[in-house]
């Protein structure tokens, strides 16, 4: 699909925080807000319809992550819901054990909800560190790791830096010790193939808007016959592990979403990894202190990190929006903080370029205009700043 925002002058490279909804699932969603209006989970014949889309958009999500069934599938309202879920449900299932595993590099939403446990003593955490290309230290991971271990959580791919995680290695090694497993794949999925039938992955969360669906909905995968306890409780909504009158406009556009992510991913993620490339291997050509964040593994096709020397983020990205180019200095969940990010603090990033990490994250709306657009402003701007940087420098001597 060619770029879509021509309409509005954007060059949108900031999809790893959000991507736009295809046209596809918004039509989809439309009857459900007026025609299909009805309670899916009342007994008269106006809920028929609801019931079943919502059965259907359950099946499409199963397809997409490679699960069993479609009651692994729950759904929620995002992706930091289904990661709260996770956790909480683990230490209540397995009460004999009080310990958290996971890596320095999470989504705040696993970190935050970690560091809330141990607040109230609810549990102990250990946060496995990363080298710096991002790559978790495996031998720490399985030191961590013990009888006393209830959940360990580690993403699929990094939000900031794309860096991929071997999760199918890290669950099989959880099970050794006896712990559940549980990967945040809000940024894989619809990125990468995932076949859970072939993995030991116990719980996996995903976010619809990250694959161009809409925001407010998410799911939790729950592997058949791994135990439970809802975080919201209620009604008996989700076979009763998640109450709360189902939100069947945004979980049909779910399931397009997911349908449509799923049918062109490889051919989808083959053009954005070249598009991707392109963009890369240009700003380092001619930005020649730039660096690739993680560039040395294996990262999600669509995203690039690139810091830069002398320069704060904040002020890049400004002058990137002066030029209508969209791009993000990481997670959108810890965007205004003074903080360098903990991601890169975790991959040791030199502290020249700590604080000029730009990430440019692409979907398959972007095109090559957006890349020309990018390396027709980005270099003078750096340039720019650095010279300014000189400047202040030399004043304070």
């Amino acid at each position: 699909m060619t770029n879509s925002h021509a309409n509005d002058g954007w060059a949108y490279l900031d999809n790893n925080a959000t991507t736009r909804m295809d046209g596809r699932v918004v039509e989809a969603m439309l009857p459900f807000f007026r025609e299909h209006f009805a309670n899916p989970s009342s007994m008269h014949g106006l809920s028929s319809v609801p019931a079943e889309a919502i059965r259907v958009a359950r099946g499409q999500v199963m397809w997409l992550l490679g699960a069993n069934r479609e009651s692994e599938i729950i759904f929620t309202s995002g992706g930091t819901e289904a990661n709260n879920a996770a956790i909480f449900s683990a230490l209540e299932i397995k009460k004999d054990r009080n310990e958290i595993v996971t890596s320095a590099v999470e989504h705040p939403a696993i970190l935050a909800a970690c560091a809330h446990l141990e607040r109230i003593g609810r549990a102990r955490v250990h946060r496995i560190p990363v080298n710096g290309n991002g790559v978790l230290d495996l031998e720490a991971y399985r030191q961590a790791l013990s009888e006393r271990t209830a959940l360990a959580s580690v993403q699929w791919a990094n939000n900031e830096t794309g860096g991929v995680h071997p999760v199918e290695l890290l669950a099989l090694i959880a099970h050794e010790n006896g712990a559940l497993f549980h990967t945040d794949a809000v940024q894989a999925a619809g990125k990468l193939a995932i076949n859970l039938k072939t993995t030991e992955i116990d719980l996996l969360s995903v976010s619809a808007h990250k694959f161009h669906g809409p925001k407010g909905i998410g799911a939790l995968y729950l592997r058949h016959g791994v135990g439970f306890a809802p975080l919201v409780h209620g009604g008996r909504q989700e076979r009763g592990r998640r109450a709360g009158t189902e939100n069947t406009a945004a979980i049909v556009g779910f399931g397009i979403a997911a349908q449509l992510a799923g049918l062109s991913l490889c051919e989808d993620m083959q053009r954005i990894r070249s598009l991707r490339d392109s963009l890369e291997q240009e700003i380092l050509h001619l930005v020649p202190s730039a660096i690739s964040i993680a560039g040395g593994t294996r990262r999600l096709s669509n995203t690039a990190n690139i810091a830069f020397a002398d320069v704060e983020a904040d002020s890049l990205l400004l002058m990137l929006d002066r030029a209508l180019i969209a791009a993000s200095s990481g997670s959108a969940c810890t965007s205004g903080s003074m903080n360098p990010s903990h991601v890169l603090c975790a991959m040791k990033v030199p502290f020249s370029h700590l604080r000029g990490s730009v990430r440019f994250s692409l979907s398959r709306e972007n095109s090559d205009r957006d890349v020309e657009r990018v390396l027709e402003v980005l270099p003078q701007a750096v340039k720019e700043l650095q010279t300014h940087s000189a400047s202040m420098e030399a004043a304070c001597d």
